[in-house]
């Protein structure tokens, strides 16, 4: 199976679904990742460009990611970049890795440019009902970024629903861990949902919802049988 996880910036695929990648590369599917924004500018202690490219390059490879497809869109200035031109981009990863599930960002996440990346996403998924020569896909999966995907303050939207659980085991979740330590000034200090102690807080929370050991949780928004 090719899979395809979409995010905004760098590190969101690993806070998102890293431990799930890496399960899924060990399986013997291909996993591949599309990143929109290739800069941390609004963030402390940033990394400059090569740094960061070190980062992904080093935290993908732990997690036996085949590709990484990235793009150089403003960071945090998603809203005024042409929708067209994100879901062109993204629709392009799709065909390049024959992309049949989908991960990206919930429209309710806090972040702006997660907003406007899952807005793009659900428009360049429906590329195979325009395109015969494109594999239909099978699923569109929605999920959580801790830091951002709890801050969905606006009631008006439908907030983070997770209905699919994806159990990971303590290995998988170690890896993720490893894997967020290539970036720099991302991880924090616990209580931040951004530290070890909350991440495997958060991997057996969603575990216990579903009776498995360590689990990341996903929102199913678009399926075909199969």
């Amino acid at each position: 199976m090719n899979y395809l996880v979409v995010v905004a910036h760098p590190d969101d695929e690993v806070l998102g679904a890293g431990a799930t990648m890496y399960k899924l590369a060990q399986d013997g599917n291909s996993v591949n990742v599309c990143i929109l924004s290739g800069e941390v500018n609004v963030r402390s202690n940033r990394p400059s460009r090569d740094e960061l490219a070190i980062s992904v390059d080093s935290s993908l490879s732990i997690l036996g990611v085949d590709r990484i497809i990235k793009a150089d869109y403003p960071n945090i200035e998603f809203n005024i970049v042409p929708h067209l031109k994100l879901v062109q981009f993204i629709e392009r990863a799709i065909v390049e890795t024959n992309a049949e599930v989908v991960f990206t960002h919930h429209p309710a996440d806090l972040n702006n440019d997660h907003l406007h990346t899952s807005l793009a996403c659900q428009a360049a998924v429906r590329l195979f009902q325009r395109r015969p020569d494109i594999k239909p896909l099978k699923e569109l999966l929605f999920m959580e970024v801790p830091s951002a995907t709890e801050w969905a303050l606006n009631k008006a939207m439908n907030q983070f629903n997770p209905n699919t659980f994806i159990e990971v085991g303590e290995k998988a979740l170690d890896k993720k861990i490893e894997a967020l330590a290539q970036y720099r000034g991302v991880m924090r200090n616990y209580p931040h949902p951004r530290s070890n102690e909350a991440l495997k807080g958060l991997a057996a929370y969603r575990g216990g919802q579903a009776g498995m050991v360590y689990a990341e949780a996903f929102e199913s928004v678009f399926r075909r049988g199969f």
